[in-house]
C-alpha cells in the first residue's frame, strides 16, 4: 500500500488493512512521501521507521493508547493533533473506534540538508505525543489531496510543499545546539565550504580542496560532512550548481547551454537530466513555473 515507508504496521479492526485514501510522492527527489488512510472500527499503526514520522489523526474524541521509544500515554488528542516520531525510534498507537490519519515521511537526509541551509545543523527533531500545529495539517491535507488526484499541479508545487512542510518542522519543532557536537561540522565551517563552492560553479570542484578548507583528510571529511548535512560532498556541490540554474532558468535570459557552462555541468543534457531527476520535469517546465 505504501511501498516508500515499508515499516508501518497499519491494521484496523478486523485485523485487515485500512482504506488508503492516498499514499505516495511526486516524481522527483523531494524526500517527502505521503500516506491518508481509514481505519474502519479500530485502529493500529506502529514502526520503528528509518525516516521521520509525522501523524495527523483526524477523528473528533477518538481515544488513543500511544507508546515512542518507551514512553506511553494514554489520551484523546483533538482532531488535527500531530504526533511526531524522529526516525529510529519505534513507536505505536491503538485506538478502538473508525480512525482517518495522515501520515507525512520525511528522508532524514532531506531533513538535515534543510537544517543545515537554514543555520540549524544540529537541530534534531522533538519527539511528541500530540500538539496543535495548523499550518503543517493543512500542508499535510494538501500533500495528501495531490496524490490522491494524480499531482494535478506537478512535481514542482508538490516540492513548494513538501519544503515547506519540512522548513516548518525546523522552525517550530525541534531543539537546537549551539556548540559543535562531535563528528560533524560545525556552522562556520559549513559557510565557508558554501561559499567556497559558490564563487567556483563554473569550475572543476574536488572533495580534496573542501577536505582542506575543512582541515580534515577527504576521507574524513567525506563521513563527517555526509553525517552532518545529509548527502556526500558530491551531491552537495551537485545541489548549489542546480540551485543556481534553476535561478537562471527562471530568469529566462540564457539559453541552457550557456547556463550548464555558467553553473559547471558538462553540458545541457547532464543539467537537464539532473533536473529531470531532482524535480521531476523538464527545464522547460521550470521556465514556466
Amino acid at each position: 500500500m505504501f511501498k516508500e515507508v515499508s515499516e508501518l504496521c497499519l491494521t484496523q479492526m478486523d485485523d485487515g488493512s485500512p482504506t488508503a485514501l492516498a499514499a505516495g510522492s511526486a516524481p522527483g527527489e523531494s524526500g517527502v512521501f505521503v500516506l491518508s488512510a481509514r481505519f474502519k472500527g479500530g485502529a493500529h499503526i506502529s514502526a520503528t521507521p528509518r525516516r521521520h514520522h509525522v501523524c495527523f489523526q483526524l477523528t473528533p474524541s477518538a481515544h488513543f493508547e500511544c507508546r515512542i521509544a518507551g514512553k506511553a500515554l494514554s489520551h484523546k488528542p483533538e482532531a488535527g493533533s500531530l504526533a511526531i516520531c524522529p526516525a529510529g525510534a519505534d513507536y505505536a498507537a491503538d485506538a478502538e473506534v473508525s480512525v482517518d490519519a495522515i501520515l507525512v515521511a520525511i528522508e532524514p537526509g532531506q531533513f538535515a540538508l534543510a537544517a543545515a541551509e537554514g543555520s540549524a545543523l544540529d537541530a534534531q527533531l522533538i519527539a511528541r505525543f500530540s500538539g496543535c500545529d495548523h499550518e503543517l495539517l493543512e500542508l499535510a491535507r494538501g500533500l495528501a489531496h495531490e496524490s490522491a488526484d494524480g499531482y494535478p499541479n506537478g512535481p514542482l508545487f508538490w516540492n513548494g510543499m513538501a519544503g515547506a512542510f519540512v522548513d516548518g518542522l525546523l522552525v517550530r519543532h525541534t531543539s537546537k545546539f549551539e556548540k559543535v557536537v562531535r563528528g560533524k561540522l560545525g556552522k562556520d565551517v559549513l559557510g565557508r565550504l558554501r561559499d567556497y563552492v559558490i564563487a567556483h560553479l563554473d569550475e572543476p570542484i574536488e572533495v580534496g580542496a573542501l577536505a582542506r578548507i575543512a582541515s580534515r583528510s577527504p576521507f574524513h571529511f567525506t563521513r563527517v560532512f555526509t553525517r552532518s548535512v545529509g548527502m556526500t560532498p558530491y551531491r552537495y556541490v551537485v545541489h548549489l550548481r542546480l540551485q543556481r540554474a534553476l535561478e537562471l532558468v527562471r530568469d529566462g535570459r540564457h539559453g541552457l547551454a550557456e547556463i550548464a557552462a555558467t553553473t559547471g555541468f558538462a553540458d545541457q543534457s547532464h543539467l537537464s537530466r539532473w533536473i529531470r531527476r531532482v524535480h521531476g520535469v523538464p527545464p522547460t517546465h521550470l521556465a514556466a513555473s
